[in-house]
């Protein structure tokens, strides 16, 4: 069984697949065993074709697709639940994400015995429209769910796979993983990790759906926040 598995959700990524791969590859290669878990979201590019054909080359690669386009947080969950490492990463495949920070990742969770790494990412190149709109949606996020995440878009994210065994996701809810699994009573902490242009295709995710749709995720956290079920249990000898 591989001791790490890389996950990324692909939508309408064709041009970026090959790169990413080769990156993994690169910044994996002889210090883990390791898999690749790629989901197609029901592509209309050649975004599933490119992935069979990674595989000749990336024989660790297995790839899972959808029917239909189903959304970010169905193909993580789907990723996640796929997964037989010890640890699985996440990560776009837009290539924003740099997998040469994972290793880096690996070992602030065994320095900090932490459960989970989240990236901060520096040096962000989007526009500063977007970039105040994260801001924006980081503090409201943060109030209302009363946890404290610097950058809850980011990613790139290392996690013990019993931390999310028990997590159930909805629609949307991928961006508050960090607050699900501190809810569970594993640990969180950040780190910063590199940010890069995108080279290829169009971001999927527009503004107004993100501020709206995570409005309400928000209350639905806090909610769960206050009924989550925390107890251990000990057997008797």
């Amino acid at each position: 069984m591989p001791d790490l598995s890389v996950v990324f959700p692909v939508y309408n990524e064709e041009e970026n697949i090959p790169i990413l791969l080769d990156e993994i590859a690169k910044a994996l290669d002889g210090k883990w065993r390791y898999e690749i878990v790629a989901v197609d979201d029901g592509s209309t590019d050649r975004s599933l074709e490119v992935l069979r054909a990674g595989r000749a080359k990336h024989p660790m690669l297995r790839v899972l697709t959808f029917e239909k386009n189903s959304g970010q947080t169905a193909a993580l969950d789907a990723a996640w639940r796929a997964a037989r490492g010890t640890f699985v990463v996440s990560l776009d495949a837009d290539l924003q994400n740099d997998p040469a920070d994972i290793p880096a990742m690996m070992r602030t969770l065994e320095e900090q015995k932490a459960d989970m790494v989240i990236g901060v990412r520096v040096n962000r190149h989007d526009t500063w429209s977007r970039r105040m709109q994260s801001k924006i949606g980081n503090g409201v996020r943060n109030w209302i769910t009363n946890d404290h995440i610097t950058d809850t878009g980011c990613s790139l994210k290392l996690v013990k796979r019993e931390a999310i065994d028990r997590i159930r996701l909805y629609t949307g809810m991928h961006r508050f993983l960090p607050t699900l699994v501190r809810m569970h009573g594993y640990s969180v902490v950040e780190m910063p990790v590199n940010h890069r242009p995108r080279q290829f295709g169009v971001s999927k995710y527009g503004a107004m759906n993100r501020a709206f749709r995570g409005l309400a995720d928000c209350v639905a956290v806090r909610w769960m926040s206050k009924r989550v079920l925390t107890y251990r249990v000990n057997e008797v000898d």
